[in-house]
């Protein structure tokens, strides 16, 4: 399999190798990991100056996973998800980094990860059979496949507002957290949007700012987490279990062993069961809530119930009627992803939390001391944007990605999002997507699906190599169809009716398609064993002359 280094210098390339994996997140270092046990020659990508990709950049006061700890970890080695030790029900952002850096210097991966370096392009020589990567530090390499681990909530989304430039405090944005204590104590601070990353970040700020400004344009869904310290006990039975319950996660709707699909429909009982199934996953926490019965969303009656439910605990939280009303959610419930919290509604009955409506009054402009809505400024030492990200496709269209012969990615793409079984795209030979569009991906425990993509494409190399395969790519045909399956099981739900970034929704112009495939982690890994089984239905597999 390996590149040649005659083919390399023929093309003008250093470094050749076999394969480039761009990212050196949960996704990049376990590709790394299964491609160095082929054998193989590997370069490795990060852009920041350290691995962990969403859980290096993401920093801000109160990030947490919403996925319990003991399942959003790795499987692959048995000794490591027995030796590691979770202090949390819902990890922190510092101790799943640690846990990262961990694994990284566990299986002796960082050596092979390049840091502070930017993949700018990618461009494929179908003569030469090699992709040639090039990076903002000037390296230029070849190799035989590029591997894609950039991550579905990489890229950070800033808001355009006028005057942006002329504020003289401190900006922030949520993703892009500097590596550093941030001290709000005693100042003014604004907080821009009220998603997952700010219903986490409020509470923590409001303890320190002398006045807290949160500018909501959108109210959101949000569940007490019920984060608690993990219990010795719990701890050691899910240990003992982790064969069973990570077979499970691996066949279950969204890759975790505990979410399962409910036999009742809202309709089906009786009002005091009803109101008993939902108190209960209140009580429980977490964002399992729309799985309390089979049709809260797929069917907007039941929807509505459930979404009703959730409305009065927020009026019962928040003590200011006209707050809570501007705090309670209009949408169906479930359409955009669900946010577990700790004391966020609380934080608005705090005397220093001030929350504004941009939807009436929106912002008009970022002046030197502050920010101005339509109708008021606010004086500001600070201002935070918890803006979210441009989702699944800004990490790889921010790359040029193309071939020598002029199709590239961003125009196959210009609708929206096209790819066979979320891991390639019609047209770009020897280039995979790690949890790619098309994929369950976001609608699931990440780490479950990089994990089962990951398998998939090193047993596929190894394939491909025995066979003396040196091209793969997907055929257009069973692309189309793969899109139109994956639009027809979104179609049987609410989802795509939601405006969230699931469909591209908060970036302007970005085109509405809904991206991930919602048939479910179980159903889509028996696909994907389907078309891997069958010789790679689906795909065209060549060894080009020359190559």
């Amino acid at each position: 399999m390996s590149t040649t280094p005659q083919a390399a210098r023929q093309a003008g390339l250093s470094t050749p190798c076999d394969v480039i994996v761009v990212g050196a997140g949960f996704a990049g270092l376990y590709m790394l990991y299964r491609l160095l046990k082929l054998g193989l020659n590997v370069k490795v990508f990060e852009a920041g100056t350290g691995v962990g990709g969403t859980w290096f950049w993401n920093r801000y006061p109160g990030a947490r996973c919403d996925v319990e700890s003991l399942e959003y970890s790795y499987s692959f080695s048995d000794d490591l998800q027995q030796q590691w030790k979770w202090t949390e029900k819902y990890a922190t952002q510092p101790e799943i980094l640690r846990y990262i850096n961990h694994v990284a210097e566990r299986f002796d991966l960082k050596r092979r990860v390049q840091l502070e370096t930017r993949v700018v392009s990618a461009e494929f020589d179908k003569n030469a059979n090699l992709w040639t990567v090039k990076t903002d530090k000037d390296d230029v390499l070849a190799a035989r496949y590029c591997i894609m681990a950039t991550g579905c909530l990489s890229t950070a989304s800033l808001p355009k507002i006028p005057g942006l430039d002329s504020f003289e405090g401190k900006t922030y944005h949520t993703g892009l957290w500097p590596n550093e204590t941030v001290d709000f104590t005693g100042l003014r601070v604004g907080v821009v949007g009220t998603g997952s990353s700010a219903i986490q970040l409020i509470p923590q700020v409001a303890q320190q700012a002398a006045h807290l400004h949160v500018f909501q344009r959108t109210a959101n869904y949000s569940l007490p987490a019920r984060n608690a310290p993990l219990d010795p006990e719990y701890e050691n039975a899910t240990k003992s279990r982790y064969p069973q319950l990570r077979k499970t996660a691996r066949e279950s709707p969204s890759g975790v062993a505990g979410f399962t699909i409910p036999d009742k429909s809202v309709f089906d009982v009786s009002a005091q069961e009803l109101a008993q199934t939902f108190e209960r996953r209140w009580q429980a926490g977490g964002i399992g809530f729309t799985r309390a019965f089979n049709d809260v969303i797929t069917d907007k009656k039941a929807n509505a119930i459930a979404a009703d439910f959730v409305r009065r605990k927020i009026r019962e939280i928040v003590r200011s009627p006209e707050v809570a009303d501007l705090l309670t959610p209009t949408y169906m419930i479930g359409t955009k992803r669900l946010c577990a919290d700790t004391r966020y509604f609380d934080s608005y009955n705090r005397d220093n939390v001030t929350l504004v409506d941009i939807k009436r009054a929106p912002i008009v402009e970022i002046t030197k001391t502050g920010l101005r809505t339509a109708d008021a400024h606010y004086d500001l030492d600070a201002l935070i944007f918890a803006t979210g990200f441009d989702a699944m496709t800004g990490a790889l269209l921010r790359i040029d990605i193309r071939t020598k012969d002029g199709v590239s990615l961003r125009d196959l793409w210009d609708h929206g999002p096209r790819t066979y079984i979320g891991l390639m795209t019609a047209g770009i030979p020897n280039l995979f997507m790690i949890t790619g569009p098309g994929s369950p991906s976001v609608l699931s425990n990440v780490i479950t699906s990089i994990e089962q993509h990951v398998d998939w494409i090193a047993a596929c190399l190894g394939d491909l190599a025995q066979r003396g395969v040196t091209r793969i790519e997907a055929d257009l045909r069973a692309q189309d169809d793969w899109v139109a399956h994956v639009n027809e099981v979104a179609e049987r739900t609410l989802l795509p009716q939601g405006a969230s970034w699931y469909v591209g929704a908060n970036i302007p112009g970005k085109p509405r398609v809904f991206m991930p495939y919602i048939g479910g982690v179980g159903v889509y890994r028996q696909k994907c064993d389907e078309v891997a089984g069958s010789g790679y239905r689906g795909f065209v597999l060549s060894h080009p002359v020359g190559a």
